[in-house]
């Protein structure tokens, strides 16, 4: 076996996943565990035609934003790629990815940078996959996120992102699983965390005995959770102890309480999405008699904000199952001015009936494809500011060169907030006006 070729690199950038990149004889190297400013011999893993992938072995000179990352697993669970990276120099890296998507791919520029947004940055996560796998060689269960290759489970015992119920009790949860007899049947388990009620589901390919089940049910009451189980799809999701239970989170700014069942989609970081809609409201500035339309609107996270702020706002979202929960949270929470629609908001939606309403302002929060097929049918005259939530940089930009090159928008005012520390996700916001 050959001896791996090791190189000294200036590491100039980080990439969009969080690693150094550097270049040698013309070539872009990206190296992990790398940072801005740093001198370091790594040695290659993989070459490519255009790139190559490489892994420090040695500092030879230190960022002066280099800190010790808090989670002793980091650099072999892939759940983190930025915890040795100071906080505040990540969002800055960030706000640069951000940047420099705008210039390349949208060909604008914001008026002004919004200041970056930021929250707490440890035990923020409330929903997330953990993976599982019985390793025979080990004789246990793994529960965790995958490595940073992708093909093991790593091998952890807590995890400092996750919400503390969780995040603490890997190691309990790893034994639990171990000790169940459908161990080679349980391959994932999800984590949804209301303000109350920290819910696992627990992904079964076969039946579960009643052993199993009392072991599922002993573990949930001794750490104070819920579990569901689920033994197929998501619609296969279901309660095993207690009966019933309540998962919702209060959005304090607007007084409102939403329920939501363990696989809806929400914001992952409860603090940061009470911070972001508090944002995102100041930038749009509904008025008292203005009409607001919310596209991608979900259970209604901005939804019912803006009810309270606008004579009348309308959601659409493609899913039935949180369009249905959103109209009973609008119920439950006695919020009479907003109606829901569902519809692909993907496909062309300029003939029904919501669409060909007037509306003051727009507010969208798309998946990571973006929102372009939108613009083919919205904005129309009379929508004169669009507030644009993205967890995607480059579909932002993309959509922004849209919304200015065919629209008649300015970009007057874009930032970056930190939904997810010590991971290279970009969670940003831009303000658009005509």
């Amino acid at each position: 076996m050959k001896a791996p070729i090791a190189l000294e690199l200036d590491i100039t950038n980080l990439s969009h996943d969080g690693r150094g990149v550097a270049h040698h004889e013309g070539k872009a190297i990206f190296v992990r565990g790398a940072l801005i400013g740093e001198r370091v011999v790594a040695h290659i893993v993989q070459r490519h035609r255009h790139y190559d992938d490489a892994q420090v072995d040695t500092l030879l000179s230190r960022s002066p934003d280099r800190v010790d990352p808090l989670c002793e697993h980091f650099g072999i669970c892939g759940g983190c790629a930025l915890q040795h990276l100071a906080p505040a120099a990540q969002i800055a890296a960030k706000q640069r990815v951000l940047a420099e998507n705008f210039d390349r791919i949208g060909h604008v520029e914001p008026k002004r940078w919004l200041a970056p947004l930021t929250s707490a940055v440890w035990g923020y996560r409330r929903k997330g996959r953990l993976s599982v796998k019985y390793v025979e060689k080990k004789g246990k269960a793994l529960v965790g996120f995958r490595e940073e290759n992708g093909r093991y489970v790593a091998d952890i015992k807590r995890c400092e992102v996750l919400a503390p119920a969780v995040g603490l009790r890997i190691e309990a949860l790893a034994q639990l699983v171990g000790s169940l007899q459908a161990v080679r049947e349980i391959p994932q388990i999800e984590i949804a965390a209301g303000d109350d009620t920290t819910a696992l589901i627990f992904r079964h390919l076969q039946p579960l005995s009643e052993g199993d089940r009392a072991a599922l049910v002993a573990f949930a009451q001794a750490h104070g959770l819920a579990v569901y189980l689920q033994p197929g799809g998501n619609d296969s999701v279901h309660p095993l102890w207690p009966d019933n239970p309540r998962l919702a989170f209060r959005i304090a700014s607007a007084d409102v309480e939403l329920e939501f069942r363990p696989m809806d989609f929400i914001q992952v970081n409860s603090a940061m999405n009470e911070a972001m809609i508090g944002h995102a409201l100041g930038l749009l500035d509904p008025q008292p008699d203005e009409r607001v339309l919310d596209l991608f609107c979900g259970l209604g996270n901005f939804t019912f904000p803006l009810a309270r702020r606008s004579a009348h706002v309308v959601g659409v979202e493609g899913e039935h199952g949180l369009v249905q929960r959103a109209k009973e949270n609008a119920a439950r929470n006695g919020i009479a001015n907003v109606e829901y629609h569902v519809a692909n908001l993907l496909d062309d939606q300029r003939d029904t009936p919501w669409a060909r309403q007037r509306f003051d302002k727009i507010l969208l929060d798309p998946p990571r494809s973006g929102a372009a097929a939108v613009f083919d049918y919205l904005p129309k005259k009379g929508t004169d500011r669009l507030v644009y939530v993205s967890c995607h940089p480059a579909t932002l930009a993309r959509d922004a060169g849209i919304l200015v090159d065919k629209h008649g928008f300015k970009l007057k005012a874009a930032g970056v907030m930190d939904m997810f520390p010590h991971t290279a996700h970009v969670e940003s916001i831009a303000l658009f006006e005509r």
